[in-house]
C-alpha cells in the first residue's frame, strides 16, 4: 500500500471553486482516506489561513474549522522541535525553503512513500519521498 503526504495546496484544491479540474481531482484524492494519507499541523494551519483568507469566496470561519477537525481522520505529523531541527538540515542540504522542507521532513516521518504537492519538482526523490504533482495533466 503506497502512503501519501498531503501538502496543504492538495487540500486547499477541495474547497476552491476557481479550479475545477484541480478541485475535482483533490477531491478524489482525500476520498482515499484512512491510513493511507498524512498531513501535518502545519497543512492543518495552512489550510484554515489559506481558505478563510485567500480563497474566493473565502469559506466561513465554521466550515473551515470543520474541514481541519476532519482531517484528524488522517495521520497527523506533529511538528515539534526534532522535525524544525531535521527541516533546517534538508532546508539547507537540497536549497528548499523551511517551508517545504518541513513538509517534506513531516512526510519521512510519516513513512510515506509520495508527497502530493505542486511546490516541489515532480519527480524528484527528497529523503526517500518521491514528489508527485496530482494535478499535472
Amino acid at each position: 500500500m503506497i502512503r501519501a503526504f498531503l501538502d496543504t495546496n492538495v487540500v486547499v484544491y477541495a474547497y476552491d471553486r476557481s479550479e475545477p479540474e484541480k478541485r475535482r481531482r483533490a477531491i478524489e484524492i482525500l476520498g482515499v482516506g484512512g491510513p493511507q494519507l498524512a498531513v501535518s499541523t502545519q497543512v492543518m494551519a495552512e489550510f484554515f489561513v489559506v481558505v478563510t483568507r485567500k480563497l474566493s469566496p473565502p469559506l466561513d470561519l465554521d466550515s473551515a474549522a470543520a474541514v481541519v477537525a476532519d482531517l484528524k481522520e488522517f495521520e497527523v505529523i506533529t511538528t515539534d522541535a526534532q522535525l524544525v531541527e531535521r527541516s533546517i538540515s534538508t532546508s539547507r542540504e537540497h536549497q528548499l525553503s523551511l517551508w517545504d522542507a518541513l513538509i517534506v521532513e513531516a512526510a519521512v516521518l510519516g513513512g510515506c512513500d509520495v508527497l502530493y504537492t505542486e511546490d516541489l519538482s515532480e519527480g524528484a526523490t527528497i529523503r526517500g519521498v518521491e514528489v508527485v504533482n496530482p494535478f499535472r495533466s
